[in-house]
Parts: structure tokens; sequence; C-alpha cells
């Protein structure tokens, strides 16, 4: 029995090693789901996706639940700084989706939305969550 053991730990770290690892690519696409209206919070899913973008990760941020407050130009007295960060990464070619359930449940009017961000659909959003190597974080 110790001898059957012993054979198949040999088996399992002989095949392991002889599998290629899985790596992500210097090009993956990020999706950052965004929920949160924390200002810190949203902050730090904003910034680390410039980084990625920057670094030439595809880049799309979700605007999810209370994340649809940053995208609204009403709240610019409290989100003015992510909302420059993000029309920075809107030129840049970053998608910045927003939730029309989460729009319609909070009153976030589409014409309110900064330039460039667009409302969600399932075409779009699942367009950018499933495509193919997409690597996704939520704050």
């Amino acid at each position: 029995m110790r001898l059957l053991s012993t054979l198949l730990v040999a088996f399992a770290l002989t095949a392991g090693g002889l599998m290629a690892p899985v790596l992500a690519s210097d090009d993956d696409p990020l999706f950052i789901n965004l929920t949160t209206d924390d200002p810190h919070r949203a902050n730090m899913g904003i910034t680390f996706g410039k980084n990625q973008l920057e670094r030439g990760h595809p880049l799309t941020i979700f605007l999810n639940d209370k994340g649809v407050f940053i995208g609204a130009k009403a709240n610019a007295a409290t989100f003015g700084e992510h909302q420059e960060k993000l029309a920075a990464m809107i030129d840049k070619g970053a998608l910045v989706l927003v939730c029309p359930m989460c729009m319609k449940h909070y009153g976030v009017a589409e014409a309110d939305l900064i330039p460039g961000a667009q409302v969600g659909n399932p075409e779009l959003t699942g367009g950018a969550l499933f495509k193919d190597d997409t690597q996704t974080l939520t704050w």
C-alpha cells in the first residue's frame, strides 16, 4: 500500500510538472465592477483600473448599484476627482458602463451621465465581461 501511495504521488508530481502553467497575458482585459459610492473605495477601484489601462490592459468600469452616483454630473461636488479620472480613461479607450436598473432605482437620468459614459445593456456589458481572458475585480 505504501508503494502504491508513493507511486501515485510521484506520478502526480511528474504529470503536474509537464503541464504548462496558466499565466495572464500582458494585454488581458480588465472588468471592474464598481458598486460603492464611498469616495475612498471608489478611488481605489478607479485608480487601479487607470494603472492597468496605462499598462496596456483594455479596461471596462461598470458603475453598478450605488456606483451610479459616481457617473452622475449632479454629484460632481463629491466625485469630481473620480469623474475627471474616468473622463481621462475614456479618452484613452476605457469603456465606462452604467447599470440601467441601478440608474432607475436611484433616480439617475441618462442625460446626467458624465460625457462618454454609456448605459449598459446585455450585449454591451456582457460583451465586455465575457470577452476571452477577461479578469474581474469588484469594489
